[in-house]
């Protein structure tokens, strides 16, 4: 898609619908370490938003608060969802659970991080089914093998643990944990990172065609410009903690202004 069609698809959808996604001056330190400095960022409801940066330019950090895992020590962050505040690092543990097993799906680039390996696919699946407080049997195996149906994932290998299936598979897996519950906002962290080309390929065919028939919004940190230009409308560069420059995918990639893009876009040429 050009840059113009791009432009033309988003901008009635950002002239005349909020964003669902608000954040303002995310500032976090490590020790010494200034991993945000007043990061901002915004997402409309049905785009894909792309972070692109090297290795410790901030953007898993910045994904990681996005799905409230971390509480920075400074800035706001914004949902526009029925019943959440105005900030949502005000969230108590508890209820931060409860908002990310109902509305905010994320996917690893490390399968350990998001699901149990030795529980078979269907039980990592209905664990959150379980979190959001269903508890039919029947519910949560005809819900689990739904989500895994849509990710793609062979059903019948359902019952089989992630620890005996390939990369590609255990991301499938975390993929239908992700969807289950059909949440606002899916968050995917270096998705295809470790996996062959051609599962690669198929992992992001799956992504679009999710993000096409059910309109979820995305947002996708990648160190690889290919994945970022073939799932994303809007791409963010991080670079040290900061957001060095932003725009649709295409102008930023075939015109580059800041001098680390154009050295990111050329390494990549």
């Amino acid at each position: 898609m050009s840059a113009l069609a791009t432009a033309e698809r988003l901008q009635p959808q950002l002239m005349t619908t909020p964003p669902l996604l608000t954040m303002r001056g995310i500032t976090h330190r490590y020790g010494e370490v200034l991993a945000l400095d007043d990061v901002s960022a915004t997402v409309y409801p049905g785009e894909v938003l792309g972070i692109v940066g090297e290795s410790g330019s901030g953007k898993s950090t910045l994904l990681r608060m996005m799905n409230l895992e971390e509480t920075p020590q400074a800035g706001r962050y914004a949902l526009a969802l029925p019943g959440t505040p105005q900030n949502l690092f005000d969230l108590d543990r508890y209820a931060r659970r409860q908002l990310r097993a109902r509305q905010i799906g994320i996917v690893y680039q490390n399968p350990h991080l998001g699901l149990l390996m030795r529980n078979s696919s269907s039980g990592n699946v209905a664990e959150r089914l379980l979190v959001a407080g269903e508890r039919r049997f029947a519910t949560l195996r005809e819900k689990a093998g739904a989500a895994l149906e849509a990710s793609e994932f062979p059903l019948a290998r359902m019952d089989a643990p992630p620890i005996q299936l390939s990369g590609g598979m255990q991301q499938r897996v975390q993929l239908a944990k992700a969807i289950a519950l059909e949440p606002a906002l899916l968050l995917l962290d270096e998705p295809t990172t470790g996996l062959d080309v051609s599962v690669q390929a198929l992992v992001l065919d799956t992504l679009k065609r999710l993000q096409r028939d059910r309109a979820i919004t995305m947002v996708i940190v990648s160190h690889d410009l290919g994945v970022i230009r073939t799932m994303a409308d809007r791409v963010m560069v991080m670079r040290q903690g900061r957001v060095v420059e932003e725009g649709l995918v295409d102008q930023v990639f075939q015109d580059p202004q800041h001098p680390y893009t154009q050295t990111l876009v050329h390494a990549k040429l």
